[in-house]
């Protein structure tokens, strides 16, 4: 019987939880002997990670967030340092959350613990300086997006592409008419969903806009319907508030995919849902509105056009983006009346996003993630 190891793993998000526990599970398929403990929620908890904080408590959003949280960060890091530095594992595993994780990883460094870093912090987006630091830590980089690579060869740091686990997540069994039978919607409307973001902070934010934009959109459309699936991470009491009758609006639990894939374009928050949406090949419009310190500061530091990543990928501006003042419900109105009823315009995206697709690679993802865990931990 071959070694048994430990693992640490950290996993700051609920995104990073799930990637996290899917390269552990195909970590296990592939035959290798291990434990692991460290932070994330619920996924590294269901295949038996041993979860000693819960990344769901540290779910903020930009630096003012982090820094009225800051004690709480700082009480949760010292747990997860004392813990490395006495079952001293055989690897840490980062994923993503780049400002927490590397701290930790300071102290596997200092205590002589290879550290693979599980999805690259944006440092080809702002904060450039921070390959500096991930060189002197991390000992290995998975990254996600082809691009990635040479940002890190430049800097001498060993990196992998991997690919990303979303190219065999966002998946819907369903064509749009099975799709919007699935979620009552009458045949012959014309359907928007939205995605606000999976945090509270960002429905807070998002949701009220996209809203307005929902009733300017009927004005234009008066068969027009929408659907709001329902992050895992939220409850529906956290939309109350916010929603009113008037709006004919369905809320679905989770099922995101599904929601795409039965729209006929999508108002989505800036992040990973871009992506998603891409890949399940529905025309989209995206927006997102955040903290206005937040956004002064995090100006300064973006040293690229667009934010969306569905754009970064396609190496242009596919879709339209709405951000911050920008984020007016009549534009985004108008900028998602064509998608829902201009045939040509809706081909001309769908388009290409098949290329952003045909970018993120194939699939398989986590098992190429466990392959290169493996290779780190036989590393001479």
């Amino acid at each position: 019987m071959g070694k048994r190891y430990t693992l640490m793993v950290s996993a700051g998000e609920a995104s990073g939880d799930a990637h996290a526990a899917q390269a552990l599970s195909a970590l296990h398929n592939q035959g290798l002997e291990f434990d692991s403990f460290g932070m994330g929620a619920g996924k590294l908890a269901a295949i038996g990670t041993e979860v000693l904080v819960d990344c769901r408590d540290l779910a903020v959003i930009g630096i003012v967030d982090v820094l009225l949280n800051y004690p709480k960060f700082m009480k949760r890091l010292k747990l997860l340092r004392q813990a490395l530095t006495r079952r001293k594992p055989d690897l840490l595993i980062i994923v993503d959350y780049p400002d927490f994780n590397l701290k930790l990883a300071e102290t596997a460094r200092a205590t002589g613990i290879p550290v693979l870093f599980y999805i690259s912090p944006q440092i080809w987006a702002w904060r450039t300086g921070r390959v500096k630091r991930i060189g002197e830590l991390v000992s290995h980089m998975a990254v996600l997006f082809p691009f990635e690579v040479e940002v890190y060869q430049k800097a001498d740091i060993p990196v992998t592409f991997v690919g990303h686990p979303l190219v065999d997540d966002a998946q819907s069994d369903l064509t749009q008419v099975a799709a919007q039978t699935h979620f009552g919607i009458e045949q012959g409307s014309q359907l928007l969903t939205l995605l606000p973001g999976s945090r509270r902070g960002e429905i807070q934010r998002n949701l009220p806009v996209m809203l307005t934009t929902a009733h300017r959109l009927l004005e234009h459309i008066p068969n027009c319907r929408f659907l709001l699936p329902l992050a895992p991470t939220l409850a529906r009491t956290d939309l109350d508030s916010m929603l009113d009758n008037s709006l004919p609006i369905t809320i679905a639990e989770g099922q995101a995919c599904d929601a795409m894939r039965a729209a006929d374009a999508v108002l989505t928050a800036s992040g990973t849902a871009t992506l998603e949406t891409a890949l399940i090949g529905t025309p989209m419009v995206v927006m997102y509105v955040i903290n206005p310190i937040n956004h002064a500061l995090m100006k300064r530091m973006i040293r690229i056009d667009d934010i969306a990543l569905v754009n970064i990928v396609a190496g242009k501006r596919i879709v339209p983006e709405f951000i911050q003042q920008a984020a007016d419900p009549q534009a985004m109105a108008d900028a998602l009346i064509p998608l829902l009823h201009d045939t040509d315009t809706m081909q001309r995206m769908r388009e290409e996003l098949a290329i952003v697709k045909a970018r993120m690679g194939e699939g398989g993802a986590s098992q190429r993630v466990a392959k290169l865990i493996v290779r780190v931990l036989e590393a001479p």
